[in-house]
C-alpha cells in the first residue's frame, strides 16, 4: 500500500492536463501573498515568495532564465500574481492543496491522476514488445514504442513458460529532440549490479533477471532517468532521453562519469563537441586536431604542422578514420585549420594502447572520428562566421523519426589578409579551401539501419611564385547495420578513400610542368558483436583493403614545354585481415580482454622491381637484375599475428589499476623530405625491398576519481618497440625517385614515457591538466658502413620532445558569458646543426653534428577566448553567439625550425617563427 501511494504521488506530478488552469484546485482559501517587485530576476521573486509564505516552487531553472518580474500587490492571492506575470510566456503553473506550486512550459500538469489511469494498456503504459515479431516495422503499434516515461511500467517480452531465470533486454537510446543515437551512456540495475555501455549507434543490451526491474539511464550531457520494466522474456525497450540543460555547462572528456575507473580501456581519451568547442584556436575556429594535440602523450614538430606524433610514434603511424574512411591529409591551409566541419561533428575518440583488435593497420594509435545523423524530429541548421572562414550546416528528417539528412560545408576567404601583407610577393599570393559533408540514415525497421555518408575537400594556394598547389581529399561509405537478435549484431561497412595533389609551374612556357600524386583505398570489412552474458562479450570480424598508388608523374604543360616526360610505375597491394576478442568479467574486481587480429598483405604488379648486390649498399651501381610482374601477381608477402591483452583490477569504487600489452603490423609508409607533414608527401606500399613496421607496447596505469566522479585522475606509464621504423640517408630524394629503396633505411625504435591527466568535469571552473615525460629513439647499426647511421648508436627522433605540460582551464561567469585559457610548454624538437667550416682540395666542406644532436629553443604558448551567449528564449528565429580569441597572448616567437644559409664567405643561422605575434578573432556562431 505505501508502494501505491507514492506511485500514486509521482504520477501526480507528470500526467499531463486535460482542462485548464482555471479548473486546477486551488490552494486553501485565505493564502494571500505580498508582492512589491520591479524588474526583478524570477528566481529572487521565488525566493522572497517561498520566505514569506507556505508555498514551495518547482520548476527547472531554464524554463524562466530570462523572466523579469514587475509587480506590485498586496494581500493578492498567488494565483492572480502569477496569472499576470506568466501571461505573456509560455510559462503555465499549477498549485496543489499542500500549496507546492509546479510550473512547466507550453502545458500545465494536473496535480490529480487523469480519470483513465487505471485502463488497461493506456494510462498505466504497460504494452508488449515481443523480441522475435518476425518484422516489427509491420507489427501493431503496441510491439514498437519509444519508452518516456519513468513511471509506466513496460512489460517487455512473453511468458512463455519456459522457466528460464534470465532474458536478454536489448535496444537504442536515443535523443528525445533529434533522434539521434546517445552514444557512451550507461544502462543498468543496481541489484544485482549489470551494467552496459551505449555503442556507437546508441545500442545496449543486457542479461537480466525475469521479473520486474527498474533499469536506470546515466550519462554525461543527458538527464539521468529510469525505466519500470517487467521482463519476461528476451525483448526490445527503445528508450528516449532529454539534454541535460544545466545552469553551468560540463565539460565532457569521458562519455560517462567513472568509466575512466571503471571501464576496461585504457590509454583511449573522448572528446565530445562541446568540450572542443571551448577551446581556443588561432583563426577562432574550432579545431579538433588541436584539441587532440592538449592530450597526454599527443604532440606536434611544430605549429602549422598537420600531423600528430603519439607516444614516440611518426606522423604516419595514425590511423585517422572519418566515419569509418581513412583520411591521408587531415588539414587544410598549411596545417592551420582541420579538414573537418565543427558542425556536423559528433565526437572522437583516440586510442593510444589497447587498441581494439578491430582496428588495425598503423603501429602508434587510431583517431576515430564520427559525425551526426542528423535531427530526425525537425529541420534545424547551425553556422558560423569569422574572419577567414564560414561555415553553414542543414539537417532535418526525410522521414520523421525513420529518415534524416545533415549536409554541411566550409568555404574559406582568405586572400584579403595575403594582399595586407608588407611583402610584394605575398601580396600576390592566394590561399582558399573548401569542404563538403553529406550524411543520409534510414532506418529500414527495428533490426536493420543503413547509413550514407560523403566527404570532399579541396585546397588551392600559391605563394609568392607562380607555382599552384591543389590537393583534395575524397570519401564515401556505406553501413548496414543489422540486428540478429538482442545478443547478436552485425555491420557491414564498405568505404572509398581518395588523396590526390598536383603541382603546376606555367609562367615559363618553356618549362611548365604539372606534378601528381595520388592514392586510393576500398574498404569492405563486417564487423559482429556477440553478448553472450554479463561474463563474455565477443567482438568478431573480418576485412580486406585495396589500394592503388600513383606515385608519381611529371609531364610537360602546353604545348611548348621541353618539359621531358617522367612516370613512375603503379602500385597496388591487398591487405587482408581477421580479428576476434573476448571481455570477459572474472569478478566483480578483475576483468581482462584478448584479443588475436592476424593480418595478411600482399604486394601486386604490374611492377618492375629491382634486385641488388647482396650484402651491398643499395644504390643505382648496385643493382643486378630486374624483375617484371604481370598484373595481379604477387610480389612480395608479409603476415603475422597482432596480439591485444588487457586486464583491469578495481581496487575500489574509485580506484582502479589497467595493463595492455599490443602487437601492430604496418604495411604502408609515408615518405617526406620535411619535418612535418605536408601536401607533398607520397605514401609507399610494403614491396620486396621495404618491409613492413612491426610496433610492440606494454602499457601499465592508476585510476582515480574524487568528489563523487567530477575529478578524475590517471597516470599512465608506457614502453614500446619499433621494428623497420623508416628513415632517411642524408641527402635522400623522396620525390620521382625510380628506386626509391636506396634512399632509406630500416630503423629499430623505442619510445616510453609517463602520462599524467587530472580532469575536472564540472563546476564554474572545469578543465583538465596534463603532463608528458617522454623519449623516441631510433637507431641504425645494420648494413654497411655507409647506411649506419650515429656509429650504430640510438639517436632521438624528429619528434623526441621529453616534456609537454598542458592547461585547459574555464570558467563559467554565467549562463551568458564564459572564458577559456590554453597554456601549453614543450621541449624544443631536435635538429642537426653544421659544427665546422673547412677546405679540402680548394673546396669548401661543412662538418655537421651527430644526427639530431641539438635541439630549437622550447615552444610556449598562452590562448584566451570569451565565449558570449546569446539569450536563452524558447522562441526565436536564431540563437547566436561570439567568441573573441586571442592566439598566442604573449606575442612569443616560438621557433618552428632553424636554417642556416652561407651569406659572404659565412654560415649564418636563422630562426623561422609561424606565428610570432598575438592573433586577434572574432567569430559569430548561430543556430536555428
Amino acid at each position: 500500500m505505501k508502494y501505491l501511494f507514492s506511485l500514486l504521488f509521482l504520477f501526480s506530478l507528470v500526467v499531463p492536463a486535460r482542462r485548464s488552469v482555471a479548473q486546477i484546485q486551488p490552494a486553501p482559501a485565505g493564502t494571500v501573498v505580498n508582492a512589491d517587485f520591479s524588474n526583478a530576476p524570477f528566481g529572487q521573486f521565488v525566493r522572497e515568495i517561498e520566505r514569506t509564505t507556505s508555498y514551495r516552487f518547482y520548476y527547472d531553472p531554464a524554463t524562466v532564465d530570462s523572466l523579469k518580474v514587475t509587480y506590485r500587490g498586496s494581500q493578492v492571492a498567488l494565483e492572480a500574481v502569477l496569472e499576470q506575470v506568466l501571461a505573456a510566456t509560455p510559462v503555465k503553473f499549477a498549485i496543489d492543496a499542500r500549496n507546492r506550486v509546479f510550473l512547466t512550459a507550453k502545458k500545465p500538469i494536473l496535480p490529480e491522476l487523469a480519470p483513465s489511469f487505471f485502463e488497461p494498456g493506456a494510462a498505466t503504459g504497460v504494452v508488449i514488445a515481443d523480441a522475435d515479431t518476425p518484422d516489427p516495422a509491420a507489427a501493431n503499434d503496441q510491439n514498437r514504442f519509444l519508452s518516456k516515461s519513468e513511471l509506466k511500467v513496460y512489460k517487455v517480452g512473453t511468458a512463455n513458460g519456459s522457466g528460464k531465470t534470465r532474458a536478454t533486454l536489448g535496444g537504442h537510446l536515443r535523443d528525445s529532440k533529434t533522434g539521434e543515437p546517445v552514444v557512451g551512456a550507461a544502462v543498468y540495475i543496481e541489484s544485482p549490479a549489470i551494467g552496459a555501455t551505449t555503442d556507437q549507434f546508441g545500442y545496449y543490451s543486457l542479461s537480466l533477471p525475469v521479473g520486474r526491474q527498474e533499469l536506470k539511464i546515466r550519462g554525461i550531457g543527458i538527464k539521468s532517468t529510469k525505466r519500470q520494466i517487467v521482463l519476461l522474456s528476451d525483448g526490445t525497450l527503445e528508450i528516449e532521453v532529454s539534454e541535460d540543460i544545466t545552469a553551468l555547462r560540463e565539460v565532457v572528456v569521458e562519455g560517462e562519469k567513472g568509466k575512466n575507473v571503471s571501464g576496461m580501456q585504457m590509454g583511449m581519451e573522448k572528446l565530445d563537441i562541446k568540450t572542443m568547442k571551448q577551446v581556443p584556436t588561432a583563426f577562432g575556429e574550432t579545431d579538433i586536431l588541436r584539441v587532440v594535440l592538449t592530450l597526454p602523450g599527443v604532440k606536434s614538430v611544430g605549429e602549422g604542422s598537420t600531423g600528430i606524433n603519439v607516444r614516440g610514434g611518426a606522423a604516419d603511424q595514425n590511423l585517422i578514420l572519418f566515419n569509418d574512411a581513412v583520411i591521408y591529409n587531415p588539414a587544410h591551409l598549411f596545417g592551420f585549420f582541420s579538414a573537418f566541419n565543427p558542425d556536423v561533428l559528433k565526437g572522437v575518440e583516440l586510442y593510444k594502447s589497447a587498441i581494439p583488435a578491430k582496428y588495425g593497420g598503423r603501429l602508434s594509435s587510431v583517431l576515430d572520428i564520427t559525425t551526426r545523423e542528423g535531427n530526425k524530429k525537425k529541420f534545424s541548421g547551425s553556422g558560423g562566421i569569422g574572419p577567414l572562414t564560414s561555415r553553414l550546416t542543414l539537417e532535418g528528417p526525410i522521414i520523421k523519426d525513420r529518415t534524416s539528412f545533415i549536409v554541411g560545408g566550409r568555404t574559406s576567404y582568405s586572400d584579403w589578409i595575403l594582399h595586407r601583407l608588407p611583402s610584394k610577393a605575398y601580396k600576390e599570393s592566394s590561399a582558399s579551401f573548401y569542404d563538403l559533408n553529406l550524411n543520409l540514415n534510414h532506418a529500414i525497421n527495428d533490426k536493420n539501419t543503413l547509413y550514407a555518408t560523403g566527404y570532399m575537400s579541396s585546397d588551392r594556394f600559391k605563394l609568392a611564385t607562380d607555382t599552384v598547389y591543389r590537393y583534395q581529399n575524397q570519401t564515401a561509405s556505406l553501413k548496414w547495420n543489422h540486428n540478429f537478435s538482442n545478443k547478436l549484431y552485425g555491420v557491414l561497412t564498405g568505404t572509398y578513400s581518395k588523396y590526390e595533389y598536383d603541382i603546376s609551374s606555367t609562367k615559363n612556357e618553356v618549362n611548365a610542368s604539372r606534378l601528381t600524386y595520388s592514392i586510393q583505398q576500398t574498404n569492405l570489412k563486417a564487423d559482429f558483436n556477440y553478448f553472450h552474458n554479463e561474463k563474455h562479450t565477443f567482438d568478431f570480424g573480418v576485412s580486406s583493403i585495396l589500394y592503388g598508388i600513383a606515385p608519381g608523374s611529371l609531364l610537360p604543360e602546353g604545348t611548348k614545354s621541353l618539359v621531358k616526360p617522367d612516370v613512375l610505375g603503379r602500385e597496388q597491394g591487398v591487405e587482408s585481415a581477421l580479428y576476434a576478442s573476448d571481455q570477459i568479467n572474472l569478478t566483480s574486481r578483475l576483468s581482462v580482454s584478448v584479443g588475436l587480429r592476424y593480418s595478411l598483405f600482399n604486394a601486386l604488379g604490374p611492377r618492375d622491381v629491382y634486385q641488388y648486390l647482396p650484402n651491398a649498399t643499395k644504390s643505382e651501381t648496385t643493382i643486378i637484375d630486374t624483375v617484371s610482374y604481370q598484373r595481379r601477381q604477387v610480389l612480395a608477402t608479409y603476415h603475422g599475428p597482432e596480439y591485444r591483452l588487457s586486464g583491469k583490477y578495481a581496487l575500489s569504487e574509485n580506484s582502479s589499476v589497467k595493463a595492455s600489452y599490443n602487437r601492430t603490423r604496418q604495411y604502408i609508409n609515408m615518405l617526406s623530405n620535411t619535418t612535418s607533414m605536408s601536401p607533398t608527401d607520397i605514401w609507399k606500399l610494403s614491396d620486396a625491398n621495404i618491409r613492413p613496421q612491426i610496433g610492440d607496447q606494454v602499457s601499465v596505469g592508476y585510476y582515480r576519481n574524487f568528489k563523487s566522479n567530477t575529478i578524475e585522475t590517471s597516470v599512465e606509464t608506457y614502453y614500446k618497440w619499433m621494428k623497420d621504423f623508416v628513415d632517411y640517408k642524408s641527402g635522400a630524394t623522396i620525390i620521382l625517385n625510380h628506386h626509391i629503396e636506396t634512399d632509406v633505411v630500416n630503423a629499430h625504435g623505442k619510445a616510453y614515457g609517463v602520462e599524467v591527466m587530472v580532469k575536472k568535469l564540472s563546476g564554474k571552473v572545469n578543465g583538465w591538466v596534463s603532463y608528458t615525460y617522454s623519449r623516441s629513439l631510433l637507431q641504425v647499426n645494420q648494413g654497411t658502413p655507409a647506411e649506419i647511421i650515429n656509429k650504430g648508436q640510438y639517436y632521438p627522433s624528429n619528434f623526441d620532445k621529453p616534456h609537454d605540460f598542458t592547461l585547459i582551464g574555464n570558467y563559467r561567469y554565467s549562463r551568458r558569458v564564459s572564458t577559456s585559457l590554453n597554456l601549453t610548454y614543450s621541449t624544443g624538437r631536435p635538429i642537426t646543426l653544421p659544427l665546422v667550416k673547412y677546405t679540402v682540395g680548394n673546396a669548401t666542406r661543412v662538418f655537421y653534428s651527430d644526427r639530431n644532436a641539438y635541439r630549437v629553443p622550447d615552444y610556449y604558448r598562452a590562448d584566451f577566448a570569451l565565449n558570449i551567449e546569446g539569450n536563452h528564449k524558447i522562441k526565436k528565429l536564431a540563437h547566436g553567439s561570439w567568441t573573441l580569441g586571442v592566439y598566442n597572448l604573449t606575442g612569443r616567437k616560438n621557433p618552428f625550425s632553424v636554417y642556416f644559409k652561407s651569406e659572404n664567405g659565412s654560415i649564418n643561422g636563422y630562426k623561422l617563427s609561424i606565428f610570432g605575434q598575438p592573433i586577434p578573432t572574432v567569430t559569430y556562431n548561430f543556430k536555428f
